[in-house]
């Protein structure tokens, strides 16, 4: 059924390119049709519900470095779709909001842009959901440091009443993480050692 839904996609969306998927259907499209796509999977396919979008940081190192992400659900017959469109600028990305196809787009983007730093086009209310306004990182990027950065409090009168600030969050001997090279029965996770309390410095190996 899979290989028969993909089929009939990328026959009605020839500009549309398979993605590689253990689950779900997938397919890739380019940005500026993605609303369009969504609007044909909503009209004639049935997916009218958005449940999740998201986006992927590939790295400083990768162009497109974004990709926006997409789970379309078919509530009658319980079918899932995944689209992925990359965004074309690395630096200032930017992605079409499907605000106006499914509200629930409006919080979900909202999320994605202060987490990765992409902005919806045409997006009714384009402002962070979870961090401070002027906060100045999006947490999600790859160079974000999992302890966090050494920032300012936003209220200036607290920060001056306090004298303090948000600080890295320690890792109690972490950071964990598995090896990606070398035989799969070596790969369990491993500290990294960089943990620190108020008893122990900081390393210097941790970037605030």
């Amino acid at each position: 059924m899979d290989a028969i839904l993909t089929a009939k996609l990328l026959e009605r969306f020839p500009f549309a390119e398979e993605r590689a998927s253990l689950d779900h259907p997938a397919i890739k499209v380019p940005a500026d049709k993605l609303v369009e796509v969504c609007q044909v999977l909503m009209d004639e396919f049935g997916y009218s519900m958005l449940t999740d979008s998201t986006a992927i940081d590939w790295g400083e190192e990768v162009s497109p470095r974004f990709t926006g992400i997409y789970h379309l659900f078919k509530v009658s017959g319980g079918d899932w779709i995944r689209i992925a469109a990359d965004c074309s600028d690395d630096a200032e990305p930017v992605l079409p909001s499907l605000v106006e196809l499914f509200p629930i787009a409006n919080w979900q983007e909202r999320e994605t842009y202060d987490m990765f730093g992409i902005r919806y086009e045409n997006h009714p209310d384009m402002r962070r959901i979870l961090m401070w306004d002027d906060y100045p990182y999006h947490p999600l990027r790859k160079e974000f440091p999992l302890a966090g950065h050494e920032t300012e409090l936003p209220a200036a009168d607290v920060a001056k009443a306090s004298g303090a600030k948000v600080i890295p969050a320690p890792m109690m001997g972490g950071p964990f993480h598995a090896p990606q090279t070398g035989e799969m029965s070596d790969r369990e996770p491993r500290a990294a050692d960089q943990s620190w309390t108020e008893k122990n410095e900081k390393p210097e190996t941790v970037k605030d």
